[in-house]
């Protein structure tokens, strides 16, 4: 199994940066992907960004060039920086870790981008 904890989340204006932490209980090295969704309130989550245990990565195309997912395994973390944040970035955060044919989430953290 793998818990996982986001952090981070917020209140920030439109333009603004934010930068979200989800911290797993195992080595993340050996964890096949770790990513990053979201749900909108009315929508259905979707895909933000993910990172391979090689390093790979890939995006949606509405955060591509403005967020960015990276990981440090000393510390068992994965995170999203996010810049140039938007209204419609507004959402609950949840990571996601896939590790042994299976999907593991964490709780989520609130985003909200507002004036």
């Amino acid at each position: 199994q793998v818990q996982l904890v986001e952090s981070g989340g917020g209140l920030v204006q439109p333009g603004g940066s934010l930068r979200l932490s989800c911290a797993a209980d195992r080595t993340i090295s050996s964890i096949y992907v770790m990513a990053w969704y979201r749900q909108a309130p009315g929508k259905q989550r979707e895909f933000v960004a993910y990172m391979t245990s090689a390093g790979i990565t890939n995006y949606a195309g509405s955060v591509k060039g403005r967020f960015t997912i990276s990981r440090d395994n000393a510390n068992n973390t994965v995170y999203l920086q996010m810049n140039s944040l938007r209204t419609e970035d507004t959402a609950v955060y949840y990571c996601k870790a896939v590790f042994s044919g299976k999907e593991y989430w964490g709780q989520g953290t609130q985003v909200t981008v507002s004036s």
